[in-house]
């Protein structure tokens, strides 16, 4: 089973790397049509090229994502004690927001230090965090909370929104990947970052497991050794 893992790893980042030129190439070429030929077309010819472009960079975010998703297999965990409080605050600076946007409003607790690989739990986090933005931004107010409980020799961390929330019966299809339980005309995204989350607390021996409800939000949590 771990070779065949192997092989699927080391397929997933052949195909995603080989893909990625290609279809630069096509949106990069598509551009300078639009860009120099657009009189030439109508109407209709510049919406068709406008399409290609579109569509040729949503298919380079997912190919990203899924290079990112099989390099996950191939980076070795290096575990260091985390200071997760200054690893949570360096993630929630990090975000940009638009003039039109809801700033979030971040609640955390206390959130005590874990051993793990820095780098990859703060992936971990970011993808948490940027999700409960994305699913809140329909909603008046963005509102984040951030924080942490302990059970036995873990530490467990959640990220808790109150935004669109999904329905559980569909819970099953929620860590896959290429997943999604909301449209891409509701909410833009590849269907990998609740993927990536999974494989990373996996790789550090924790789980990762969440709860929502329709329009209330959703709740996130994972966990790792203290």
């Amino acid at each position: 089973m771990e070779s065949v893992n192997k092989e699927l790893e080391s397929f997933s980042y052949s195909v995603s790397h080989d893909l990625r030129a290609p279809i630069r190439a096509i949106n990069g070429y598509t551009k300078i049509l639009k860009e120099d030929y657009a009189d030439t077309f109508d109407t209709d010819g510049v919406k068709i090229l406008q399409s290609i472009i579109s569509n040729s960079k949503k298919m380079g975010e997912l190919i990203d994502d899924l290079l990112a998703f099989s390099k996950l297999g191939r980076k070795q965990v290096t575990v260091s004690e985390i200071q997760m409080t200054d690893l949570v605050k360096m993630v929630t600076e990090e975000f940009v927001f638009e003039d039109d946007e809801n700033i979030p409003e971040f609640e955390m607790g206390i959130l005590p230090n874990a051993k793990g690989d820095k780098s990859l739990i703060k992936q971990v986090w970011i993808n948490l965090i940027s999700n409960a933005i994305k699913y809140s931004r329909n909603k008046r107010q963005t509102k984040v909370e951030i924080g942490a409980y302990t059970k036995d020799n873990l530490i467990v961390y959640y990220v808790k929104d109150y935004g669109a929330g999904f329905d559980m019966q569909y819970y099953d299809k929620l860590f896959g990947v290429f997943q999604r339980l909301h449209s891409q005309e509701e909410f833009e995204g590849t269907g990998i970052g609740l993927a990536i989350v999974q494989k990373i607390v996996q790789r550090h021996n924790g789980t990762v497991w969440a709860e929502s409800k329709v329009d209330e939000g959703s709740c996130f949590y994972f966990s790792l050794l203290a």
